[in-house]
């Protein structure tokens, strides 16, 4: 399209939406899906820039990866078991429900999960992919919220401009892949192969054909990769190494009494503490969720052990690097990284503990390293005067999410963005999705439509402070100690 896309001429005189939702990643598919089972719901709309659902998060890696949460963790059953955006209910409208039962996994497979996610989102009313949003303003005349978009064309190019009323606004965004300063300038470079894991599957042939893969990142995703490798390239067939900066390859399998810290329970108690608190608390968390799914982990060291016997090489049995074309170094991080004859890549590496330094020459790196949350500033510049910030001038936002603003803004505006701050790591999870939707919810109607449990942990987090004595003759009044 040439010249300047003419703006919706009715979107002045549309009736007020009660919520309008920006991206369409799963936390606000969730939120959409339990909006659509409200009888008598709120009027939503939501935009996401892609023309269809993708989430970088659910995205298989490899053939039958598993998620790590139950199925009951889908977009909307721990909030509502009856909805018909269920995980079973997409088993039954695909004729699986016999099948998935017979298999007597408590778990989905990930290409499911994700074919899942595309079913609710190829069916629910109200989403408008190819939507691009511009800016959110506060129109105080009319009380509401104006919401700036672009339509865009297959092409990614402007077909015409809107603009939507709203009381509410819930950003969710989403994560995109998280490449680390040093290989920035490498992963941009067409011809270097330096790929994210997020990429991994559209350029698995030639990470494939490369001799020497060098994989970053000690999580469930590098994990995946190199279990992939390794049983795609047999012994003999080319080069690994698996580098990650924690100090093991850990495999994450947390007891039940665990996973009590990644539910709702704990992610209220965290809300509650002082910041300098949920800082102190941020790595113990990240260990809870951050390991490697045992069963991947029991996979690489079998096929490492397979390796081995398979071609033990001349002097093997007394040495003890068996399988030495795989090899595996926690506890380094990349400082620099560099092109060798255009086409490799030189990695100098930096061990944390020892404090040694080496060089690492590989045809290509695969980076397992992660996301981070979208930044949501240039959305929501335009509500920057309103915004209220805590000690660190980051925005605050309360127990449901919401953004703290002016009390002149009656409107309300929900980020899903900054809980893993607020809320706690695993607030971004999949155990949270429906209960953070719900709660969300809930704030906007201002009644509970989806009742949520009091109590969902065992755990008691925290320790109620008693009810104030009253001093009497001889009795000063003595403040409860904080250790």
């Amino acid at each position: 399209m040439t010249g300047t896309p003419v703006p919706s001429a009715d979107h002045d005189h549309r009736p007020p939406l009660d919520l309008v939702g920006i991206g369409i990643g799963a936390a606000n598919l969730a939120l959409a899906a339990l909006a659509d089972g409200m009888s008598g719901g709120p009027r939503t709309a939501f935009y996401e820039q892609r023309h269809a659902w993708g989430d970088d998060t659910t995205t298989p890696l490899t053939d039958g990866a598993t998620r790590r949460v139950p199925f009951l963790a889908d977009l909307v059953s721990l909030a509502d078991p009856g909805s018909p955006w269920s995980f079973l209910r997409y088993l039954r409208a695909r004729d699986r429900l016999f099948p998935f039962c017979a298999a007597g996994s408590f778990h989905i497979q990930r290409a499911e999960y994700h074919a899942y996610c595309r079913w609710v989102a190829g069916s629910l009313p109200g989403l408008r992919f190819g939507h691009q949003v511009d800016s959110v303003r506060w129109n105080p005349e009319r009380a509401l919220f104006e919401v700036d978009f672009t339509q865009l064309d297959a092409d990614g190019e402007a077909a015409a401009l809107g603009r939507a009323h709203t009381r509410a606004v819930v950003v969710g965004t989403g994560a995109e892949p998280y490449v680390p300063e040093p290989l920035r300038p490498l992963a941009d470079a067409p011809s270097v192969p330096v790929v994210h894991s997020a990429d991994y599957l559209r350029h698995r042939d030639s990470v494939l054909a490369a001799e020497h893969v060098t994989v970053v990142g000690s999580g469930q995703s590098g994990a995946e990769v190199v279990l992939d490798l390794l049983r795609a390239r047999p012994a003999g067939r080319g080069r690994l190494h698996w580098i990650g900066r924690t100090d093991s390859f850990t495999s994450a399998e947390p007891a039940r009494l665990g996973l009590e810290h990644l539910g709702p329970d704990h992610a209220r108690y965290l809300h509650a503490l002082p910041p300098e608190a949920r800082e102190a608390l941020a790595p113990h968390q990240r260990r809870l969720h951050h390991g490697i799914d045992p069963v991947t982990a029991d996979a690489i060291h079998g096929e490492l052990y397979r390796r081995a016997l398979r071609d033990p090489g001349p002097g093997a049995e007394t040495r003890a690097d068996t399988g030495a074309d795989a090899v595996l170094v926690p506890g380094v991080r990349v400082r620099t990284a560099g092109r060798v004859a255009t086409t490799r890549v030189e990695l100098h590496l930096e061990h944390l503990r020892q404090g040694t330094r080496s060089r690492l020459t590989t045809d290509a790196v695969v980076l397992a390293t992660g996301y981070r949350e979208r930044p949501v500033g240039r959305v929501l510049a335009g509500l920057d005067p309103y915004l209220r910030r805590d000690a660190g001038e980051r925005p605050r936002t309360d127990e449901s999410f919401r953004l703290a603003l002016d009390p002149s803004v009656t409107g309300a505006v929900y980020v899903y963005g900054g809980d893993t701050r607020t809320h706690g790591t695993g607030a971004p999870g999949p155990w949270l999705t429906a209960w953070r939707a719900a709660t969300v919810l809930n704030a906007v109607t201002g009644r509970e439509v989806y009742p949520l449990p009091r109590r969902t942990a065992f755990t008691t987090f925290g320790l109620a402070a008693p009810a104030p004595a009253v001093p009497g003759p001889g009795r000063p009044l003595t403040p409860l100690a904080r250790n």
